[in-house]
């Protein structure tokens, strides 16, 4: 029952939303991934895992955001990497989610990141940032305010279930670090177009990875990709869609 939102039709969303199914939101980059790799990568793979959890549970995908937080960081705009603005993209971000709570989508919504996997980098944070910003405007007005300090929210935490947990409605899942929000389940292996993110993306995207470029540039991170496996890229897509269902699962 899975669908693609863009394909969508109003009687599905409706039963979506009533089952409270994940919403899924792969987030990325158009970004230089040397000369074998093709600039939509990151996104690419977000888009890819998105679709295999859809593959196996009801969910609802979401068109992906191609145009992120890039940053100059593996080469300037002579590479044709396109960069957002950090605050900008934040404000996209909140824009989008703020019309899905009010829509009905205000539970169960994951934003899959393939890119930046360290700790708290600029794209990662802007997600949570309009995450956040955005749950406690949204309590604000349906709770009223000073909500939490209420004498009848005494139990607030003890009486919330997983999916009524606030600080759950919107996860953002970067892609290679796997958490339960306080701390961190599982951490696979992530490069940048080298031989785990080539291996990935030729798995979910069949001939997508030039070999046969590679060594052009002479990139130092994509020297790797020579190692490129898709049997590699399978069992890590794999491992990262069993543990994203099973987390979902328990929310």
């Amino acid at each position: 029952m899975s669908f693609n939102m863009e394909f969508g039709y109003p009687r599905e969303a409706e039963k979506a939303k009533e089952e409270i199914w994940p919403v899924l939101i792969p987030v990325g980059t158009m970004e230089y991934h040397s000369d074998h790799c093709p600039y939509g990568c990151d996104t690419l793979v977000a888009m890819g895992i998105a679709q295999k959890i859809a593959e196996k549970i009801n969910a609802v995908v979401f068109p992906p955001i191609w145009y992120g937080v890039a940053s100059y960081a593996v080469g300037g705009p002579e590479k044709n990497t396109i960069q957002v603005d950090c605050d900008t993209f934040e404000s996209y971000i909140y824009s989008i989610l703020k019309s899905l709570f009010r829509s009905g989508f205000n539970r169960k919504i994951y934003i899959i990141i393939a890119h930046q996997t360290e700790d708290y980098l600029p794209m990662t944070l802007a997600c949570m940032k309009a995450a956040k910003k955005l749950t406690f405007e949204y309590l604000d007005e349906t709770q009223g305010l000073g909500w939490w300090g209420n004498n009848d929210n005494k139990e607030f935490y003890e009486n919330l279930s997983a999916t009524d947990n606030p600080w759950n409605w919107v996860r953002v899942i970067r892609a290679n670090v796997i958490t339960d929000g306080s701390e961190t389940i599982k951490k696979l292996p992530a490069d940048h177009a080298g031989k785990y993110e080539c291996s990935e993306l030729e798995y979910l995207w069949p001939g997508t990875i030039k070999l046969d470029r590679l060594g052009e540039s002479g990139d130092w991170f994509a020297e790797t990709a020579k190692e490129t496996s898709v049997e590699l890229g399978k069992s890590i897509v794999c491992e990262k869609v069993e543990t994203l269902i099973k987390m979902m699962a328990n929310e």
